[in-house]
Formats: C-alpha cells, sequence, structure tokens
C-alpha cells in the first residue's frame, strides 16, 4: 500500500470525524471516520515501519487539531450554531388565571396552544377537542402551571 492510497484515507476518514463533530449528529459518521483514521495509520506503520507510522500519526493528530483550531477561530462556527434566542416562559404559579376566567384562542388549540387571558399569555390545553384562534374560552381548571380550557358556546337566545 502507498502513500497515494494511505494519505487520502486518512484524510477521508478526518473529513468524516469533521463532518461528524459539526454537521451529521448521529455517531455513525464519527465511527466510521475514526475507524478509517486509525486503519490509515496502522497501514502506514505496517508497510513503511515505526518511524513513518509515528510521523504518520503525529501529523494526523496535528492536522486534526490545527483544523478544530481553523474551524473555531475563522467564526465558522457561528454560522453552523444555533444562536437563536428562546423569549417565551412557561405559566408561573404566581398569576395563574382562576377556573372561570374568560379569554380568546390566539392559536389552535389542539389541543395544546396559546390563549390571551386577563391580557397575558399563557400556554393552555383542552380535555381533547380543537378549538379554533380567536374563539372565546373560559378556563375550567388549572393544576399547577397547567390551565385547562373549552370553548364558550356563543349561543344566542331565541326571540
Amino acid at each position: 500500500m502507498s502513500w497515494s492510497f494511505i494519505i487520502p484515507i486518512i484524510v477521508f476518514g478526518l473529513v468524516m470525524v469533521m463532518l461528524e463533530i459539526f454537521v451529521l449528529p448521529g455517531f455513525v459518521a464519527g465511527v466510521v471516520g475514526g475507524l478509517v483514521v486509525v486503519y490509515g495509520v496502522y497501514q502506514s506503520y505496517a508497510v513503511y515501519g515505526a518511524t513513518a507510522g509515528s510521523i504518520t500519526l503525529f501529523a494526523t493528530i496535528a492536522v486534526f487539531v490545527l483544523t478544530l483550531v481553523l474551524f473555531f477561530k475563522s467564526g465558522m462556527w457561528k454560522k453552523v450554531a444555533l444562536s437563536d434566542v428562546v423569549d417565551g416562559k412557561m405559566n408561573t404559579l404566581e398569576n395563574i388565571p382562576s377556573p372561570g376566567d374568560r379569554g380568546k384562542a390566539i392559536s389552535r388549540l389542539a389541543p395544546m396552544g396559546k390563549a390571551l387571558i386577563n391580557n397575558e399569555y399563557y400556554e393552555v390545553s383542552t380535555n381533547g377537542e380543537f378549538i379554533d384562534a380567536d374563539q372565546e374560552i373560559e378556563v375550567i381548571r388549572t393544576e399547577g402551571g397547567k390551565v385547562l380550557v373549552k370553548r364558550i358556546d356563543m349561543i344566542s337566545p331565541t326571540p
């Protein structure tokens, strides 16, 4: 086996490991890449001896570390990392609405969604029914931070 086969094997393995770290979660690409790198280094020991094998091993480690350092220093990490800020909040126990309070479904409750009750937004749920957005709702009960609601049927009285 020649260097023209060993070097591409090691490079392919390093690319697979980098893909595992930065792009493809799931463990498969990293394991395959790691095994390919180990095979390439092993072949350099087996074919060219201990000195060439050790040089290949240290060069592979150096290239791997250098690539990681350059990737993080270049700012490329910021382009692939999730940087969104989650500004939502859970229902807190201090301001949970009381049974009988009325409000309006902001999103479709299928069976969970968002509602506006007492001029505050809450994550609410139903007993399994679907309620469309902009429907009037009433709080049935609260359990801890969970708010259970039902639709208010607006039936007009017959004259």
